[in-house]
């Protein structure tokens, strides 16, 4: 087993821009965990990383950025849907790198495509923002014509003479420009982090739980629990896909992570566990179940969730709970961030609230 402080040597060697506010706090949801009469909840506040509202894609940014850097790319081209919390963190990225933003967005039919939320803030960060009508209800991991969007902004980007850098959607996947699973790498320093602050309380984590989507947060935490405490399980509950799209992606992305920094430790199916259940109709469609929990973890903790990703992982973190199947000593609760999200769902969750 790895030490916390040779994982920090062997990502010492990569790139990173400094743009988080790090480390995140670790709260105790005490009202929430004695409501639910199980196991004790810890909540750690990635919401909380500074960047143009928080979330989880600081993380990744700092290691992404500090490649675009490296490879001396004028702009960042990168694609999502509307309301993309990625797509928001890359704009504030970008600006404090330098760079010049592109973002390719996907107006999906149903869902909320106002001058609100994450894209009033790319218009703030003055992202070029490219807005693209997606048809059907795929979500995000669905669309296989994505290539034919962005490739005519990186002929734009080439024409001007500016070189771009294509990174892929969350940060995720190792593709585009990206040679290395660099996001992911932002969440494997986060489970140091992490087991850092929780043993300085006295415990280790039984349980990791959180939103997955793109694959690339829960892959850094999964590579963090195989290199330094494989008594930790990671759970991913789904707001993207499948649980077997999203499973092969988790493998995908810490497999590359382990190659990277590792001894030759290899990812087990058994090792990656994914509950799709809670997806409800798919992604960014919000359901009644999404805002009582919102409102739950609101009225006892004080803390927000959003419509898109924490709601719907805490719904099935507590659902769990309640079965017995997330039960064993102490859990944490990964914050993701995409608070920015409540505002274009406001009428949903008004109504949802006022029932």
């Amino acid at each position: 087993m790895m030490s916390t402080e040779e994982v920090r040597r062997r990502l010492s060697k990569y790139s990173r821009v400094e743009l988080a506010h790090l480390p995140t706090p670790i709260e105790h949801l005490s009202t929430l965990s004695n409501q639910l009469g199980g196991p004790p909840i810890h909540i750690k506040r990635d919401d909380q990383t500074g960047l143009a509202f928080g979330g989880n894609k600081a993380r990744k940014l700092e290691f992404i950025m500090g490649d675009v850097v490296e490879q001396e790319a004028d702009s960042i081209v990168t694609w999502a849907g509307v309301q993309s919390n990625w797509c928001r963190q890359v704009a504030a990225g970008a600006a404090r790198a330098g760079k010049k933003a592109i973002l390719v967005l996907l107006k999906r039919p149903g869902l909320p495509a106002s001058e609100d939320g994450n894209l009033l803030i790319d218009r703030v960060f003055q992202a070029d923002v490219r807005l693209q009508e997606a048809s059907g209800e795929k979500g995000f991991l669905e669309y296989d014509n994505v290539a034919e969007w962005v490739a005519p902004v990186l002929r734009e980007e080439e024409a001007a003479g500016r070189k771009a850098y294509l990174a892929p959607i969350g940060g995720s996947i190792v593709e585009g420009s990206m040679g290395g699973p660099f996001g992911a790498f932002g969440y494997l320093l986060a489970f140091v982090e992490l087991l850092d602050q929780t043993r300085a309380q006295g415990f280790t984590p039984q349980t990791v739980v959180l939103a997955t989507g793109s694959a690339g947060t829960q892959a850094g935490l999964l590579a963090g629990a195989k290199l330094l405490s494989p008594e930790t399980r990671v759970v991913g509950i789904s707001v993207a896909g499948s649980g077997d799209e999203i499973s092969r992606l988790v493998d995908g992305i810490t497999q590359a992570v382990l190659d990277e920094v590792g001894d030759g430790e290899t990812v087990d199916s058994d090792d990656i566990v994914v509950f799709d259940e809670y997806l409800g109709e798919g992604y960014g469609i919000l359901n009644q179940q999404t805002v009582d929990t919102i409102g739950l973890v609101a009225r006892t903790e004080g803390v927000l969730l959003d419509p898109v990703y924490t709601g719907k992982a805490m719904t099935g973190l507590l659902d769990l709970a309640g079965k017995g199947q997330v039960c064993d000593g102490e859990v944490v609760f990964l914050h993701t961030g995409g608070t920015p999200a409540l505002f274009p769902y406001r009428d949903e969750i008004l109504a949802g609230i006022r029932r």
